[in-house]
């Protein structure tokens, strides 16, 4: 199963969030292609990674975005309604019966989605904090990034986008999710 996994090279952000985002290209296609449990844990696996990596986002590269492109506020919000249209389809997900007709079109609808948003994402911010910081600010960004998602909930949690609010709600609702994660064996 693909896992999301920290980076020790002097890799920038870009290309630390360019690589998770294929990660989970290839996490949309095994849940795909498997089926019950299996499908079950590799459905958790991409949840989880979507929900840290999005926190992290949020928290660390949206807020760099807004100041450095010059249609910042509106790129980013534009992120962030996506984001938030992606938490509320993951929750209704999580209650499906991931075997069911219903959670395959669901899920291939979901993919599309989150696909176009990596790929915004890559076109509208990455490539210009790419080109508009300095290596140094790049890979501090990366390490702030990977520290984010240490502590990031590991489940959607639809509202919370902005950085002010993960910085009011997410440390409780990363405590709940990883407490949930344990108990069902998801850690």
């Amino acid at each position: 199963m693909a896992v999301m996994s920290s980076i020790d090279t002097a890799q920038d952000v870009v290309e630390f969030l360019k690589d998770q985002h294929r990660s989970v290209k290839e996490l949309f296609d095994q849940v795909l292609a498997a089926h019950g449990e299996r499908r079950v844990e590799l459905f958790t696996a991409l949840r989880r990674m979507l929900a840290v990596h999005e926190t992290a986002e949020e928290r660390i590269v949206h807020p760099r975005a807004r100041k450095e492109l010059p249609d910042g506020d509106a790129v980013v919000d534009e992120r962030l309604a996506e984001e938030h249209k992606a938490k509320e389809v993951l929750r209704e997900l999580e209650k499906m019966d991931v075997d069911s007709a219903e959670f395959e079109s669901t899920f291939r609808a979901f993919q599309s989605d989150v696909l176009a948003h990596a790929n915004a994402e890559e076109q509208h911010e990455f490539s210009v904090l790419e080109r508009s910081l300095d290596d140094t600010e790049l890979e501090h960004m990366r390490k702030a990034v990977e520290f984010a998602e240490q502590v990031a909930p590991t489940r959607p949690h639809p509202g919370v986008e902005s950085p002010t609010a993960n910085l009011l709600a997410g440390p409780f609702a990363a405590m709940l999710d990883r407490v949930r994660d344990a108990l069902h064996g998801h850690g």
